[in-house]
């Protein structure tokens, strides 16, 4: 698109108040390279912050439409995972899911882009944050693992590595009585990265011949083993991991729902929706239609859960 496409679409949003319909229009087809550019224009117009610009719509809409996808779409990647774990970390009840999400399912590159986003927007840091949540939680061991896991420096996968990795967990988790030992599952995900994690629970099973999750469930693993098979699941096909969240948080968790949307949009909205239609013989966009009332919002949500992955 040329600077002057960009800057007449700036004009049109701009000149839209009230009339949401059209900016999702503008900005829900949106790629990265795009949305960067359509902010760096209207800055450079209007003088304003084109998600502060949004966020007055927020606002003012706020009591009949909930229309902060929008905003939260304008956001770049790791400021907008930055925010989810701030929110995720001072809730009363930590969401311990949404935390996991991020670690498990963004580069290495990228979680680095989040914890220097989460400091300079915050002026906190994020791993410091984790370590002093109280009162501590299983969560919370597995999520400073995943934290120093994406400071890995292997590059590519190592069968090898994977097949070593397996074995250790089978002998001192279900080759042991079934009794967890959580050190050496906590070693391993903090000294591997997440696709050398990957591989690991892929070569358990070939091993074994079944899922590491199956054993963790069967054993004597406690709050430890839950949270365990939740990451691992995400590890192992985060496209059957959001399906299924997806689902469920449609029929009440309008907001996680969102959340999950605007950020696999960017990833994996694709392999998602052919899961969905899998698991549940449903079209995303078709349950979404069932469950959210008609309005801007679920025409925004619409548009991202029926276009090609963004990229």
């Amino acid at each position: 698109m040329t600077n002057h496409s960009f800057e007449l679409d700036c004009k049109r949003i701009h000149d839209s108040m009230g009339d949401l319909s059209h900016m999702i229009k503008s900005l829900s087809c949106r790629t990265l390279l795009e949305k960067q550019k359509l902010k760096e224009t209207f800055k450079a117009m209007y003088g304003e912050e084109l998600v502060s610009y949004l966020q007055r719509y927020e606002d003012v809409f706020s009591a009949s439409i909930n229309c902060s996808g929008l905003s939260w779409w304008m956001l770049d990647p790791h400021d907008r995972d930055a925010v989810v774990v701030r929110e995720s970390l001072q809730q009363d009840e930590t969401d311990f899911k949404a935390l996991v999400e991020i670690f498990v399912c963004r580069k290495s590159s990228h979680v680095l882009l989040i914890t220097q986003a989460y400091q300079r927007m915050f002026r906190r840091q994020l791993n410091q944050d984790i370590i002093n949540l109280d009162p501590p939680h299983p969560f919370q061991k597995i999520l400073v693992a995943l934290a120093a896991s994406h400071k890995a420096h292997q590059v590519d996968v190592n069968r090898h590595i994977s097949k070593c990795d397996a074995r250790r967990l089978y002998e001192t988790g279900e080759g042991n009585l079934g009794t967890a030992d959580e050190a050496v599952v906590l070693e391993i995900l903090s000294k591997r990265s997440i696709p050398q994690l990957k591989q690991t629970f892929l070569s358990y099973k070939h091993i074994y011949g079944h899922d590491y999750t199956k054993s963790v469930n069967r054993g004597n693993y406690g709050q430890f083993g839950k949270a365990l098979v939740l990451v691992v699941k995400c590890i192992c096909n985060p496209a059957h991991y959001y399906a299924k969240k997806l689902y469920r948080s449609i029929k009440g968790e309008t907001k996680s729902f969102a959340r999950a949307l605007v950020s696999r949009a960017e990833v994996d909205i694709d392999e998602i929706r052919k899961v969905f239609k899998e698991k549940y013989d449903k079209e995303l966009a078709d349950v979404i239609c069932e469950n959210l009332p008609s309005g801007y919002f679920r025409d925004f949500l619409l548009a991202l859960a029926t276009s090609p992955t963004f990229v």
